[in-house]
């Protein structure tokens, strides 16, 4: 049996290793992904003072702060039964629009696109932004560079810092917005609402137009059946910051929704001893092991996800884009992998354009941004990070001191259909032993439409770094295991 490492991975946040085994034929046999590393928020949190919370989870990633940030603060309103004002709400809401839309184009044009624009088969020194910008043009290079700028321009303007905020507090934010930057805002949003429709041209004739790249969004090698789970609005429309819930079947149906308090009803978490991260699945459907389907309880969340389980979008352009992709791919859902990236480009259009109307929102600029909280106790907060659904869950003692922490991050949910993706597309593309840098990193394509962060993923609840290496011969024959 034959071994292929790609290791490491390219163009992610974190460490990962693929590990492909292949037959005496030459054909794939299985395929892992294994994350090595570890990070232990869940366990150096306890103790803490609670207020420190949005600052500290925000560590722990500098490409989605936001996310925990405010998946922290919203956790801290629950624990201490404040309800925030409108206008704190806006805010908040506004600040992540900012950050859905540096997050998304950072994925697409510097991680996502160079696999289509400059072409799998390209050699991997060319295929990243420099490829991107070599094809598009230096011009376009630089809108991205600006678009960027000023998604995090909006975070640091209502954040403070536009990586690791410190605005979030339990029952509201520490400061209003005056006239002078909402007027900022309003400009900086309609911009991005242009270079969103844009991206989406891009897309468009680099992708959409292209026999070769439809075939292979919607070949079996890059297809999963899996359950999808997001958040929703009263009109089960998508939302980044609010609302509850929703998970719908692979045909589309609505299995549940549920509020954040209720999250323990509906989620489990299975371990394997190959990895630190965890396997969230449905507590309902159970684990079943790497698989899809109906009886499987592995679920998805993110871009596609959140687009599979909303009825549409809350915004005028961006629903025209919703409709024409569903119109395109064939219907409600979509289970292709691939396409996550066309869901990534409609989010962007859509945090765009929900700015633009928080912006002109008559009370964005209200003082009125705090209520005071009541006794500590026990909270659960949930958003959308422009990976998938976050959730942080917090018990709090009489001192407002921090007792228990759990967290499920969006790569976390994610990570067993990205190994089922990374092994089907590895058996759909590798036959007969013959392999080069071009099938590989179509491997990694499964997984790059996820766009995982796994540093967020990776934690162990007892703050050590259990270390177990197993050998096996060619016959896979465990020879020695070396434990620490």
């Amino acid at each position: 049996m034959k071994e292929i490492v790609i290791n490491p991975i390219t163009r992610l946040e974190g460490h990962g290793k693929i590990t492909i085994f292949l037959n005496e034929e030459g054909n794939v046999e299985n395929a892992y992904l294994q994350i090595p590393e570890l990070r232990g928020f869940e366990r150096f949190c306890v103790g803490r003072k609670a207020e420190d919370m949005p600052q500290l989870t925000s560590r722990i990633c500098g490409v989605c702060p936001i996310a925990h940030h405010y998946a922290s603060t919203k956790a801290l309103d629950a624990a201490f039964s404040v309800e925030p004002p409108s206008a704190a709400k806006k805010l908040r809401e506004l600040m992540y629009c900012g950050y859905m839309v540096a997050d998304h184009l950072l994925h697409f044009y510097f991680f996502g696109v160079p696999d289509f624009l400059v072409g799998p088969e390209a050699p991997p020194a060319e295929r990243n932004i420099f490829g991107v910008i070599k094809k598009a043009g230096l011009d376009v290079g630089k809108e991205v560079i600006k678009h960027r700028a000023y998604g995090q321009r909006i975070v640091e303007m209502i954040g403070g810092k536009s990586i690791h905020p410190v605005c979030g507090l339990p029952g509201g934010n520490s400061k209003p917005l005056s006239e002078e930057e909402r007027r900022e805002i309003e400009k900086m949003a309609a911009s991005c609402v242009e270079f969103a429709k844009f991206s989406l041209k891009l897309f468009d004739d680099v992708v959409l137009k292209s026999e070769k790249y439809m075939e292979l969004i919607k070949s079996d090698a890059y297809t999963l059946k899996t359950y999808y789970m997001g958040l929703v609005d009263k009109d089960n429309k998508v939302n980044f910051y609010d609302g509850k819930v929703r998970v719908v079947d692979q045909t589309g149906k609505e299995i549940v929704k549920f509020s954040s308090h209720e999250y323990l009803d509906i989620i489990e978490e299975h371990v394997e001893e190959w990895t630190y991260v965890k396997f969230p699945y449905l507590k309902k459907i159970g684990w079943k092991g790497f698989s899809d389907g109906p009886d499987s309880g592995v679920y998805r969340v993110g871009p596609l996800a959140r687009l599979n389980v909303a009825d549409g979008m809350a915004t005028p352009l961006a629903q025209k884009e919703y409709e024409r992709m569903y119109e395109t791919l064939g219907g409600k859902p979509v289970h292709s992998t691939l396409a996550f990236h066309w869901a990534r480009l409609i989010e962007i259009l859509y945090a765009s354009e929900r700015a633009l109307e928080l912006s002109k929102d008559d009370e964005i600029t209200s003082k009125e941004i705090r209520n005071m909280p009541n006794e500590p106790g026990e909270g659960v907060g949930i958003t959308e990070a422009a990976r998938g659904t976050l959730f942080h869950h917090y018990k709090l003692d009489k001192d407002g001191l921090v007792k228990n922490v759990n967290l499920i991050v969006p790569t976390t949910s994610n990570y067993a259909a990205i190994c089922m993706s990374i092994r089907d597309a590895a058996k759909g593309l590798i036959h007969g032993g013959n392999i080069n840098q071009g099938l590989l990193n179509r491997v990694e394509m499964a997984f790059r439409a996820y766009d995982p962060c796994f540093a967020c993923a990776s934690h162990f609840a007892f703050g050590q770094m259990p270390l177990t290496v197993d050998i096996y011969n060619h016959e896979k024959k465990l020879l020695k295991t070396i434990q620490r």
